[in-house]
């Protein structure tokens, strides 16, 4: 992206601080697309992938799990998904605290 150039310094700087945290920015957004947290229950039989939106990317739930009954099943996913929730909190965190402490 170029800064234009105005003429004026002051306002050239403006524009050029201004264009390097747009980048910023925009770096963050694209990193936290690509951004995933697990999490697993039930000794591996759960597992919930979630995006840093907090939306839910995947959900694998083994046969075995069946075995588990409504109830146990349920508390196995609720379990995971809080283990993604943890796991895609600390990633992001971790995007952002790397782009802007640079």
């Amino acid at each position: 992206m170029t800064t234009p150039h105005t003429g004026d310094p002051e306002i050239d700087r403006a524009l050029a601080e201004m264009a390097a945290h747009t980048a910023r920015f925009e770096e963050v957004s694209r990193l936290l697309d690509e951004t995933r947290g697990r999490g697993e229950s039930a000794g591996g039989q759960v597992a919930v992938e979630l995006k840093a939106t907090g939306s839910l990317a995947a959900l694998h739930i083994d046969p075995r799990a069946m075995r588990l009954g409504s109830q146990a099943l349920a508390e196995a996913i609720v379990a995971a998904f809080r283990l993604a929730e943890e796991d895609v909190a600390a990633q992001s965190y971790d995007v952002a605290r790397t782009v802007f402490d640079t």
